[in-house]
């Protein structure tokens, strides 16, 4: 069985940012690979109820991505650029929900390696307004964050 741990998420009250921390029981090659790797990504990134789509996926310097989530018959579109990918540690990319396509974040994920297998996360989101921070927060991102985070738990467990 795969312990569950805690996802913590921070919403600044001075910088329009949202910073989740979060440790896995994995080497931080392998999640940086379930991170990078299409097919493993479509495999835990949001919650359970949603049907994952890549339209494309090229994580490198440079890349792009694109991906639907639907349910119970709606669709929510996701797209942005990956501006720099360093392996095993970096990721930084735009991060756009289509139904709001003015409030852009821009994402700096970055892993440390704890030693004995394990491997810290820390993801943070900047947007340009508190008002944009907010609608994100309110949109069930952090439910979608914890659940999405628990299948990559039973993913890297596999």
């Amino acid at each position: 069985m795969t312990k569950t741990r805690d996802t913590e998420i921070f919403v600044d009250p001075i910088v329009p940012l949202v910073r989740i921390t979060r440790e896995f029981d994995a080497s931080i090659e392998k999640v940086f690979r379930a991170h990078t790797d299409p097919d493993l990504f479509a495999q835990w990134m949001g919650p359970r109820r949603h049907a994952m789509k890549l339209d494309h996926f090229d994580c490198r310097t440079g890349g792009s991505y694109r991906y639907v989530m639907s349910s119970d018959g709606n669709e929510y579109g996701f797209h942005g650029s990956f501006h720099e990918v360093r392996s095993p540690a970096v990721i930084v990319q735009t991060f756009n929900f289509e139904e709001f396509p003015d409030q852009v974040a821009l994402e700096r994920l970055e892993l440390t390696d704890l030693g004995d297998g394990r491997t810290r996360l820390v993801a943070t989101s900047l947007v340009d307004s508190f008002e944009a921070r907010d609608g994100f927060v309110a949109s069930g991102m952090e439910s979608g964050v914890r659940e999405g985070y628990e299948r990559l738990d039973e993913l890297l467990a596999g």
